[in-house]
């Protein structure tokens, strides 16, 4: 049984169709079930578990013998990095005497040591627990979620501006979801001996010019990049709702991966789906039905 954590995102999703479609067993972990309940139809298993709480995880993850484990984001409105950082501790907890024999972890390219860098430091520290464990763990390090840009569909349509923080030509390594979903899925098929970190990209490297053009093909009006100056980063995020904390972190996570030109690899794993592709199908309003 492979058990997935985040079972109702797009990468956890991802995972448990990729696994499905191989005919592998899946329980699901979730905190509502009822938020979850239409992959019962698709053959999989339901858990409750909260990643606040170490006794339901630990729980979920002795229902299997391999484990996806994705860190469950924040709501921005709070101080992400604390939360996420407790939420962390409490995976690698869950994980002692749970009885798996691997596990894959979703992580993030740029992950390093750091206070207030949001994702980067905090699924450092993920990975950081898992090498101090004997449990053979799997990390796959995500380029930039192309997922990301799908909050901007709507003022891509309706004004024609694509407002980013990056540089508008700036090559950044942009990954879908499934493609994500797939590479974990493999990792979690393969054998105990297939540990350690890899990165998993698209086909490409895109710019936000590129994700601009992409836009306009697909909305079929023009779309510019708006590029947001670095000593309004901050402001940015507080308007669109994050708290005082979590816009400091996010604003910083933002600088130190555009100074450092991303964290790249010279041999990532390689998914298939094409930027244009992705967003011509969010633009047709694909594949939200397992979300919730």
């Amino acid at each position: 049984m492979y058990i997935i954590m985040g079972g109702t995102g797009h990468v956890g999703s991802a995972t448990a169709q990729a696994l499905l479609a191989r005919g592998a067993p899946v329980t699901i972990v979730t905190r509502r079930a009822a938020r979850a309940a239409h992959w019962r139809a698709l053959g999989a298993d339901i858990v409750e578990a909260d990643a606040e709480d170490v006794a339901s995880l630990r729980a979920a993850f002795r229902r299997g013998r391999r484990a996806f484990l994705l860190n469950p984001p924040a709501d921005p409105s709070t101080d992400t990095d604390t939360v996420e950082r407790r939420t962390v501790a409490n995976i690698l907890a869950a994980l002692q005497d749970a009885g798996l024999e691997k596990v894959v972890a979703e992580s993030t390219g740029g992950a390093q040591p750091g206070s207030r860098i949001g994702d980067l430091s905090v699924l450092w520290e993920l990975e950081e627990g898992l090498r101090k464990q004997a449990l053979p763990s799997a990390i796959n390090r995500a380029a930039y979620y192309m997922s990301n840009w799908d909050g901007l569909l709507e003022t891509a349509r309706e004004s024609g501006r694509l407002p980013t923080l990056f540089p508008a030509d700036l090559p950044i390594p942009m990954v879908a979801p499934d493609d994500l979903g797939v590479a974990a899925a493999a990792r979690l098929i393969s054998g105990v001996e297939d540990d350690g970190i890899r990165y998993v990209e698209g086909p490409r490297r895109y710019t936000p010019n590129d994700v601009a053009r992409a836009f306009q093909e697909a909305l079929g009006r023009p779309v510019e990049v708006e590029v947001i100056p670095r000593d309004q980063w901050k402001l940015a995020f507080l308007n669109q709702g994050f708290s005082e904390a979590a816009a400091k972190s996010y604003a910083r996570m933002t600088e130190a991966v555009v100074d450092s030109g991303f964290d790249l690899s010279d041999d990532p794993l390689r998914g298939t789906t094409a930027l244009e592709d992705y967003v011509r199908d969010r633009v047709r309003g694909g594949r939200d039905t397992l979300l919730s």
